[in-house]
């Protein structure tokens, strides 16, 4: 089989229709096996649970070329197991853990003309989401749902190298205390858009969230946990109930501490130690690691020693050593690397 003619080089981080995707139906309480289809068209009812009360969760993940040429995915299972929490939040069936490992397997190997070469910079997004399909007009659970799975080509997030980004403090409350910020569903990032789009009219690349209940410590932005490198080269992670758990941040402080010997600490993280921080990044799914420059707070800038021009050496080597891991350039932690063809 033959790549599909792309310019992988030039292509963004948007969606493009791949061939095929998965479909599995939960009705009279379970789920079906599921199928791999070519319609992208989905047709529910006007009162399906999803338009009434936004009951769906969703999961991101990537398939790579690595240097030696297989296509592999970077572990799924922990998507699979935090899928299945977010479902269970919104009382939502789960899916099966070792079912969605084959479902994504499935689509990527349907869709392998679409991953993109080695050394290109672009990745295959897959997107692996449920929601209610049944009528709902009474505010309840649906009775009926879809588990889907679909693929994208993306393009390298950074196009021209990793420039540090200016983030500002929101005067908004992402997650409520005791809410979903902890789960990774649509209505979390709906209620984002509106500061996004705000803080790209006022001329910032994101959002920092604080906690809602004292708005004293560092939470997360709309779609990215932070990460902190103290000017001892700590790394540091902001804990909190209301912060959705990474998969990227959670691989980046293994790497920290058995790849590179650094200390790790994963804890509340206090809004006033931030001008005592020597860098600072976003990590997620898309970039990895997004570096910040400059945190702008009210009229007020806290900007990093280490960042501000470039990616910080620390950031760097975490940034170069978890790629190297997808890539397949460095070797793996065991069960970290699902390999699909």
């Amino acid at each position: 089989m033959a790549k599909k003619n792309i310019d992988w080089s030039g292509i963004g981080f948007g969606y493009q229709k791949t061939d095929k995707r998965f479909v599995s139906d939960f009705k009279n309480g379970k789920w079906d096996e599921g199928r791999l289809i070519e319609d992208d068209k989905v047709v529910i009812s006007e009162c399906a649970g999803v338009l009434q009360y936004a009951q769906t969760v969703f999961e991101g993940l990537k398939a790579y070329t690595t240097v030696d040429g297989h296509i592999v995915t970077f572990r799924p299972d922990l998507n699979a197991a935090r899928l299945e929490e977010s479902a269970k939040r919104l009382e939502i069936p789960p899916y099966p853990q070792d079912k969605f490992i084959e479902a994504v397997v499935k689509t990527v190997a349907a869709n392998e003309d679409y991953v993109p070469p080695y050394g290109t910079g672009a990745t295959l997004y897959v997107r692996p989401y449920i929601f209610g399909s049944s009528p709902v007009i009474g505010v309840k659970p649906a009775d009926e749902y879809q588990f889907r799975v679909f693929t994208t080509p993306v393009g390298p997030y950074f196009k021209g190298g990793a420039k540090p980004i200016t983030i500002r403090v929101s005067d908004y409350d992402r997650a409520a205390p005791h809410g979903t910020g902890h789960i990774k569903a649509g209505l979390n990032y709906a209620m984002s858009l509106y500061q996004i789009v705000d803080a790209h009219n006022q001329g910032f690349d994101e959002n920092m969230y604080l906690d809602p209940a004292t708005r004293t410590r560092v939470e997360e932005t709309g779609g990215a946990n932070f990460l902190f490198i103290t000017k001892d080269n700590t790394v540091v992670t902001p804990k909190s109930s209301s912060i959705l758990p990474s998969i990227t941040r959670r691989s980046l402080m293994y790497v920290a501490e058995h790849y590179l010997g650094l200390k790790v600490e994963h804890r509340p993280v206090e809004f006033a130690e931030l001008k005592d921080f020597a860098e600072c990044g976003l990590c997620g799914t898309a970039a990895v690691i997004s570096p910040v420059g400059k945190i702008y707070d009210h009229g007020n800038e806290i900007c990093f020693p280490s960042g501000m021009d470039e990616m910080g050496p620390v950031t760097k080597k975490l940034y170069e050593t978890l790629t190297g891991i997808q890539m397949g350039r460095i070797e793996a932690p065991e069960g970290w690397i699902k390999v699909i063809k």
